[in-house]
């Protein structure tokens, strides 16, 4: 189930990689922040996913609990 989530942080552990080569290079500061964009809409996506799956388990369990957790969690950002 979480093998998709760990391929896609993988894949943004290669886009923060290629940031700092490109910061190490000098790129231009256009192309770096078009790749922070990118590396910052794929952690948002790979978020949204596992909360939504988790928020589904737990309402799907009827665990009120673990439900308010997670919202607690949220509410901090």
């Amino acid at each position: 189930m979480d093998e998709d989530v760990i391929l896609r942080l993988k894949k943004m552990g290669g886009q923060v990689d290629g940031l700092i080569r490109m910061l190490e290079r000098g790129a231009s500061c256009e192309q770096v922040i078009t790749q922070f964009q990118a590396a910052k809409a794929a952690l948002d996506k790979t978020f949204s996913l596992v909360l939504e799956r988790n928020l589904k388990e737990c309402m799907s369990q009827d665990d009120s609990k673990n439900v308010e957790k997670i919202l607690k969690l949220i509410s901090k950002q």
